[in-house]
């Protein structure tokens, strides 16, 4: 087994006021030689907007762009003629396709939002563009993997232009469990929302992560009772 390890306080970081915001790739105005992706696994943003706040209208294209709610709720609007306000327990992908355009602001009145953005490079370019979003049952991923995102959509899942998967786990302090990849050879991007943990010698607290390579099977064990995505890529 191969692993990256990417601490929490090494990520990029940018205050603008109106957005805290987190890179654990080279994204924006920041740059890490080192951390320009993982795999297909192109960013990985931990996102505080505060109330009244948010991202303009602004274009995107050839990217699966993955949000995921932690706090609070995020109002959305694109091009398609989506428009919707994703909750805990939700996710929202995108596929840009041949061109996209959207805003994403805060959608309550009275908290600040806290949501991961992640963007994965398409399986095919050029597609017509889409949106989707579904709530996850929280008691479906305790102490077990809930798959949020596939490109087999018999997991009940969202669907992705991209050989990915994205699962959840919420682990009970002195449980275990293990990852085995979907398709063999593939790569997971394990990020620490909550909690502390351990795969094989390496330690992670909250919002470390660690890449893992050449192990189709690796078991996790948690210290703490623990909140992890797993995002398996090519």
């Amino acid at each position: 087994m191969t692993t990256i390890f990417h601490p929490a306080s090494e990520r990029g970081h940018v205050d603008h006021g109106w957005l805290d915001t987190h890179h654990s790739f080279s994204f924006a105005g920041w740059y890490d030689p080192q951390k320009v992706h993982f795999g297909a696994l192109r960013v990985l943003n931990d996102d505080i907007v505060l109330v009244g706040e948010g991202f303009g209208t602004h274009p995107h294209e050839n990217m699966e762009i993955v949000s995921i709610p932690l706090s609070g709720s995020l109002a959305h609007r694109d091009s398609t003629g989506s428009a919707g306000t994703i909750h805990v327990d939700e996710v929202q992908i995108m596929s840009a396709g041949t061109g996209i355009r959207h805003s994403e602001y805060n959608g309550s009145p009275d908290e600040v939002v806290n949501f991961l953005q992640i963007w994965v490079f398409p399986r095919v370019n050029n597609i017509k563009p889409r949106y989707d979003q579904k709530r996850f049952d929280p008691a479906l991923r305790q102490n077990r993997w809930q798959v949020l995102v596939s490109p087999d959509e018999r997991d009940g899942a969202l669907w992705i232009n991209q050989d990915a998967l994205f699962s959840r786990v919420r682990l009970e302090a002195g449980r275990s469990i293990d990852y085995e990849c979907r398709i063999p050879d593939h790569m997971v991007y394990l990020f620490l929302i909550e909690g502390l943990v351990e795969i094989g010698k390496q330690r992670l607290a909250r919002r470390d992560a660690i890449g893992v390579s050449d192990a189709n099977r690796f078991t996790i064990k948690a210290v703490e009772t623990s909140d992890l995505l797993a995002i398996e890529i090519p």
